[in-house]
C-alpha cells in the first residue's frame, strides 16, 4: 500500500515536471520568434490619412476585419497626409500626427529606436508618407467627449 501511494506521487511530480518544461520550451519558442521586420515588407495598402480615419469612424468592426489578420495582426501599411504635430514619447520613440485639417482625428505614427533620426527629416505642415502597421483604430470615446486616433507602430518614412 504504501508502495503504491510513492508511485502515485512520482508519477504526478514527473507529469507536474514534463507539463512545466514543455510549457517552458513553449514560452521560450514563442519569446525569441522573429519579429517581422516591416520595413522590409511590401505593404498591403497605400491609404491617405482622411480614408483610414473614415473608415474605422463608420464601422470598426468591418474596418479591423480589412486590416488585421487572422490572428489579429496588421497589415503593412503606408500611410500619407500632412504633418500636424510630432513629439517624442516615454520610451524615447518620435511620434508623428498625420491628420488633415477636417479631420476629426489622425493617425500617430511611432517610430522605432533604428528609424527615429529618419522622423527628425520631417517638418509640420508636410505632406509625407509613412510606413508601419496598426495597433488601434480610430474610435469616439464618449467618456471624454474625444476622437481617438490610429494608432501606427513601428513606423519609417517613405523616401519619395
Amino acid at each position: 500500500m504504501a508502495n503504491r501511494k510513492y508511485n502515485i506521487k512520482k508519477i504526478i511530480l514527473l507529469v507536474l515536471l514534463l507539463g512545466i518544461t514543455v510549457g517552458g520550451g513553449i514560452a521560450y519558442y514563442i519569446f525569441n520568434m522573429p519579429h517581422i521586420d516591416v520595413q522590409a515588407q511590401k505593404a498591403d495598402y497605400t491609404v491617405s490619412t482622411t480614408a483610414l480615419v473614415s473608415e474605422y469612424l463608420q464601422d470598426e468592426k468591418l474596418a479591423n476585419e480589412k486590416y488585421l489578420g487572422n490572428e489579429g495582426d496588421s497589415k503593412i501599411f503606408v500611410v500619407t497626409g500632412t504633418v500636424k504635430s510630432m513629439d517624442i514619447n516615454l520610451n524615447n520613440q518620435k511620434t508623428v500626427l498625420l491628420q488633415e485639417d477636417a479631420d476629426k482625428a489622425g493617425v500617430m505614427c511611432v517610430f522605432m529606436a533604428e528609424t527615429n533620426a529618419h522622423a527628425a527629416e520631417i517638418k509640420i505642415g508636410e505632406h509625407v508618407s509613412i510606413k508601419g502597421i496598426i495597433r488601434s483604430g480610430a474610435n469616439y470615446d464618449e467618456d471624454l467627449e474625444l476622437y481617438e486616433n490610429v494608432l501606427l507602430e513601428k513606423c519609417d518614412l517613405v523616401k519619395e
